[in-house]
């Protein structure tokens, strides 16, 4: 039967009505669950509110001012207004401020004061009805400043809000993809002064006190949001018609003298570097930088205010060579990331790796030319190489890039993995392109994405285009998953008298856990075989198939001789191999004997680092690589290698020595490095070899000679210790037990001029004190928060506490540090857990040591932050290994 017309019309009506009450129940239960989802938040930044920002938010801008009050004990009042526009206002709009709710002091929206908006789970609630779609929108917010973020000391403070603390300090939108231009005004007291992101614009007196006016800034996110103020001299510098400008609290006029040039120097040469293989001008106008005493990191890259250790800025006079190539590195670094990490700042915390990698990378680049008697391939590989593998070597192994649901665990993210084995992976991929190509991607990368965020895949697609490899197949090897390869050599004589050597790749990892994946890693190696002071250099690609092999001849005899047989195959002697490579015992040994006879300096550091993994894997006894390193030590003179093999001789002397070893070993030890002191050649070299007397003394003659050197009676020929030297040597004798430590540490702490060193002193002493009562009761000091906040002071003080010379004694110490690094983790910056727990276990080598913390390892319950409990693994896995080692 057919329908009229009429009711054709009906049923239309009733289809439309059904459709709008459908609609209207479903806004009302979209409006109330997006009103749950953002008034129950969870605590710190998930992802998914961060998402659902990121969607609705643009155009922001931050007007921030905060009253420094001349006493540290007074509280910092404060005040954020934000102005942006927002797409939709279904749900409310949540800020983020972890704080207690006393601390938020009012609000004012679109012109309005309101109570409406609440303090709730560390984040303050606006409600939807205050804000408006589609147009601009004001929020003022007041405040209390948390003192967490804001490191206060008695005459300075300076901010350090990565990866998400600037919501400790003030109420903010506290994600890396919700970049923002910030004004600031800072009130500070008579007689300091203040450094921001932008230039400053306006000075105006108040009462005894100054009000400082900054320039509004380029987009930035909270994380590089920066400010300092506090009692700091300055220093101005001009290269190429471009400012510079040091703040800093150092005190000896001849110091600043001494490093101010470099340092401006440094400066202008990473900027012009990274302007041309950028090809984008520096993006951020000025370029100030502040020294600050005892700063947690070596540098932090606000644009236009870098931080960075005041240590690690003024070199002593007897710093080494290593100390001044750190500097360099340091300042190329964080000069980098006003590209890598500034200019282009990654979406999500989980590539926060991408920053650090090119930072890392681009300054290996940028130091090269600033230091041509330096072997740059060797120095990469000590830079990276061992740190990489202190990490993938161990059960924590982590992968570069991580899943990061929420920004309250960003800093478990940051370590060796990122900012050691992230450049070798990047070196790996830069090989694959050719370096135009690669260069050229970057380009486009960072033009494309200028002012704004990125993911690794967006760069990877940028890639891909310029390479007939597969990007996303390596990616998932070298980036996405944890662990490294490992290698095995099959060398068999052949038929013409030389040697076919088989390389074969392997997931150790994945046999271990039985996890069942199947990875190959594709690398560049270039395989070294040789005999004695003969070697050949043999490129070779492990490609898709995880296999290669090649053929060498033996190597003509000397003077018309019979040809010499291959002794050992080396396949990280180029220093570009990654992983852990199985060589046979036989050749292990062979490698131990000729090591001080290799002529390259690179072959000879890619052997050290192959042993040195090996002895851990358990492939050749420490005992025979302590002997190699006696014979090679006195023979080698680059001064990376030299510096290299005393790391080690002292790490085998304290950690893989029993005690037994130990006090037989220290008689050749010690005159060993006393006749290298003596023969050293250079001051960077002297520097050297006296730290590493001092570091390992224990015989009553070296430390009597060391007192007398204290004491000023006895000179080093050519060394003249710096104030840090002698600081550093008193400890070190008062923590052996010298006569009248205490009178001698008095007498120290009154040679200190600079008040931030004296203190820093004060702090650390009694780490060495004689009595365990005073070493204990720092140690309970620590569990208080308000305690680590010096956390270079914290961690220096544990190394004493720790100290092999105190194992036993501290034992009992080791698992109440590790049951601390939960909090430490939530309270403290980035790299503070992991040199935390690695300062509670580092001294330690004895079993029952290794027991507890497994026992402890073990009794953590199921829902311990995977990330953290890899931290603790990774600092655990040297005492394990040494436990099994020294029997």
């Amino acid at each position: 039967m057919r329908r009229t017309a009429h009711s054709r019309i009906l049923a239309v009506a009733r289809l439309l009505i059904a459709v709008v009450a459908a609609l209207a129940v479903g806004f009302v239960v979209y409006f109330a669950w997006a009103g749950r989802r953002a008034t129950s938040v969870e605590a710190g930044i998930p992802q998914a509110l961060a998402d659902e920002r990121a969607s609705r938010i643009r155009d922001l801008t931050y007007e921030a001012s905060f009253d420094i009050p001349a006493t540290r004990s007074e509280p910092i009042h404060g005040s954020v207004t934000a102005r942006f526009t927002l797409n939709e206002i279904a749900a409310p709009l949540v800020f983020d401020f972890a704080q207690a709710a006393e601390k938020f002091l009012g609000a004012t929206v679109n012109g309005q004061t309101t109570s409406e908006v609440t303090s709730r789970n560390g984040h303050l609630i606006v409600p939807a009805n205050l804000l408006v779609p589609g147009q601009p929108n004001e929020v003022t917010l007041t405040f209390i400043a948390g003192d967490e973020a804001l490191n206060r000391q008695d005459e300075f403070l300076y901010t350090l809000f990565v990866p998400a603390r600037a919501s400790l300090a003030m109420p903010v939108f506290d994600q890396p993809n919700l970049k923002a231009r910030w004004v600031l005004s800072l009130d500070i007291p008579d007689g300091w002064t203040a450094v921001a992101n932008g230039a400053t614009t306006g000075q105006i007196r108040l009462n005894n006190r100054t009000r400082l006016i900054f320039a509004k800034t380029e987009p930035l996110p909270t994380y590089l949001f920066a400010f300092a103020a506090g009692k700091f001299l300055i220093e101005t510098g001009e290269r190429d018609g471009r400012q510079f400008r040091m703040l800093h609290r150092e005190t000896d006029a001849a110091k600043v003298a001494r490093n101010r040039d470099a340092i401006f120097d440094l400066h202008h040469t990473a900027l012009r570097w990274l302007e041309d293989y950028t090809a984008i001008p520096y993006p951020f106008g000025k370029f100030d930088f502040v020294a600050i005493p005892s700063f947690q990191f070596g540098g932090m890259e606000h644009a236009g205010a870098v931080f960075y250790n005041a240590s690690s800025m003024f070199l002593d006079e007897t710093a080494t060579q290593n100390q001044r190539l750190g500097r360099a590195s340091l300042i190329a670094h964080e000069t980098a990331h006003m590209w890598f990490g500034d200019l282009v700042t990654m979406q999500w915390f989980n590539d926060v790796w991408m920053k650090e990698v090119f930072a890392n990378f681009m300054a290996a680049k940028i130091v090269n030319p600033s230091f041509p008697e330096v072997n740059h391939d060797l120095r990469f590989l000590y830079l990276h190489y061992p740190a990489a593998y202190e990490v993938d070597r161990t059960a924590g192994a982590n992968p570069i890039r991580q899943s990061l649901g929420n920004l309250n665990e960003a800093g478990s993210l940051y370590g060796a993995i990122i900012y050691q084995k992230a450049p070798i992976v990047m070196r790996q991929l830069e090989l694959l392109l050719g370096a135009d190509a690669f260069r050229d991607g970057l380009r486009e990368y960072l033009k494309a994405h200028a002012m704004a965020n990125a993911t690794w895949p967006d760069l990877i697609r940028v890639l891909d285009a310029r390479t007939p490899a597969d990007l996303v197949a390596w990616s998932r090897a070298w980036v996405e998953e944890r662990g490294r390869p490992q290698v095995t050599m099959d060398v068999k004589p052949d038929t013409a008298g030389g040697v076919t050597v088989a390389l074969q790749v392997g997931d150790a990892l994945a046999a271990q856990s039985g996890s069942g994946r199947v990875l190959v890693w594709p690398q560049t190696l270039r395989v070294v075989l040789g005999h004695r002071a003969h070697a050949v250099h043999v490129d070779v690609t492990l490609g898709d198939s995880g296999r290669a092999a090649f053929s060498q001849a033996p190597f003509p005899g000397e003077g018309g001789g019979a040809p010499t047989d291959v002794r050992w195959v080396l396949p990280t002697g180029g220093g570009l191999g990654y992983g852990d490579f199985v060589l046979p015992s036989a050749m292990l040994d062979a490698l131990a004997t000729d090591l001080p006879a290799i002529v390259d300096p690179l072959t000879r550091g890619a052997a050290l680092v192959t042993m040195w993994d090996s002895m851990l894997e358990g492939r050749i006894p420490a005992a025979r690589v302590r002997d190699a390193l006696m014979v090679a030590l006195p023979l080698e003179r680059d001064e990376l290698n030299v510096a290299r093999q005393m790391g080690y001789l002292q790490s085998l002397f304290w950690r893989f020595s029993s005690a037994g070893e130990r006090m037989a070993l220290a008689p050749a030890l010690e005159t060993l490095l006393r006749d290298g002191l003596t023969r050293a050649a250079t001051i960077s070299l002297k520097s050297a070899w006296f730290s590493a007397v001092r570091s390992t003394a224990t015989t009553p003659e070296t430390i009597a000679w060391l007192r007398r050197v204290w004491n000023r009676e006895e000179k080093i020929p050519g060394l003249l210790l710096s104030e840090n030297d002698e600081t550093d040597l008193a400890l070190d004798l008062a923590l052996r037990g010298a006569a009248d430590a205490e009178r001698m540490l008095d007498t120290q702490e009154a040679r200190i001029t600079n008040p931030d060193r004296k203190a820093r002193f004060a702090f650390v002493r009694p780490a060495v004190a004689e009595s365990a009562a005073t070493r204990e009761a720092l140690f309970e000091r620590f569990k208080d928060v308000a305690n680590r906040r010096r956390e270079a002071w914290v961690l220096e003080a544990m190394g004493y506490l720790h100290h092999p010379i105190r194992a036993g004694a501290a034992r009992h110490l080791i698992v109440p540090a590790l049951q601390m690094v939960r909090e430490i983790r939530d309270t403290g910056d980035i790299f503070f857990p992991k040199r935390w727990a690695d300062a509670a276990l580092g001294g330690h080598r004895s079993p029952e040591a290794a027991a507890d913390v497994r026992a402890y390892l073990d009794s953590l319950p199921t829902d311990y932050p995977e990330r953290l409990r890899w931290v603790l693994l990774a600092s655990a896995d040297p005492l394990f290994r040494a436990a099994t080692i020294v029997r």
